[in-house]
């Protein structure tokens, strides 16, 4: 099976992008074709053989990636896994691209692979990068219901059959977006401890925008995929949630600007997910309310 990879970079971590190609290079197999997307500026230099694509503005997380999905031919066609890997994380391991193809290979219905994220130093696995509710055990492997953005493998034919990652969002919740469509056509994602990208720890909240479209998109991931009942308990759970985290201020006001701002605004093709589906998430062990 031939694999593909997606960087995309703001050119502000040159080393750490090196670093990353090299790990990508180093892998196990048949060489991994490796695409970097500038996402509105130059990309840093790059080993040959590496191609680039320089974007005149930033189109957030999702639009980028699409460009590298593109940049592998329609839907990511020329290739039959594509990785997308943060462009600060480092493969941890030199038989990731193997893994990945055995796993695909030996599983027909599985679509897209999480993988785990530790930080270099400690070794640590943050919960919030378990992608399920019983996120204690990170070491545990298991099916989910949901991917890290920056640290999975895609099956092209995934990407072919329900389109790529919704360019409307930006950043914040266009993975899961993904993954509920994936679900719904009948593809599985499975979270492997074995497969780990180092990343250092870090929070969310970092960057600038969190809170708004965090909220925004949480509106419009439900407005999109969710039917009609469960689209106000899903958003009143998320609303309780956020309230008992008792965040400050102005985070407070960000979140609703942007909760209201998803209610207000275009949130793209609305096409909800069958109710086998809503089952389907609930036997994972994540019913679409949370």
């Amino acid at each position: 099976m031939k694999v593909g990879a997606v960087i995309i970079t703001m050119g502000n971590r040159p080393e750490e992008l090196r670093a990353l190609i090299d790990s990508v290079a180093k892998q196990d197999g048949e060489k991994v074709a490796v695409v970097v997307v500038g996402n509105g500026s130059p990309v840093p230099d790059v080993p040959e053989g590496v191609r680039t694509v320089e974007l005149p503005e930033n189109l957030g997380i999702p639009g980028g990636r699409n460009v590298g999905i593109e940049a592998f031919g329609p839907g990511g066609g020329d290739v039959d896994i594509l990785l997308f890997l943060d462009d600060d994380g480092l493969l941890a391991r030199q038989d990731t691209a193997e893994l990945c193809r055995a796993a695909f290979a030996a599983d027909p219905e599985l679509g897209i692979i999480s993988f785990r994220i530790a930080d270099p130093e400690t070794g640590e696995t943050q919960r919030r990068h378990v992608p399920r509710l019983r996120a204690s055990d990170p070491m545990r492997s298991s099916r989910v219901t949901t991917f890290l953005g920056g640290a999975n493998a895609v099956r092209t034919k995934v990407l072919g059959e329900v389109g790529g990652l919704p360019d409307e969002f930006f950043y914040a919740h266009e993975e899961t977006d993904l993954a509920w469509r994936a679900l719904d056509a009948g593809w599985m994602i499975d979270y492997r401890s074995d497969m780990v990208l180092y990343h250092p720890t870090t929070a969310p909240s970092r960057h600038a925008v969190y809170h708004r479209m965090v909220a925004r998109n949480r509106v419009w991931l439900a407005r999109r995929n969710l039917p009609v009942p469960l689209v106000p308990v899903y958003l009143g759970v998320w609303l309780l949630l956020t309230l008992a985290r008792r965040p400050s201020g102005p985070a407070l006001k960000a979140w609703f600007g942007g909760f209201k701002e998803g209610w207000a605004t275009p949130c793209g093709p609305r096409r909800p997910m069958r109710w086998r589906t809503v089952w389907r998430l609930t036997r994972l062990g994540r019913p679409p309310v949370i």
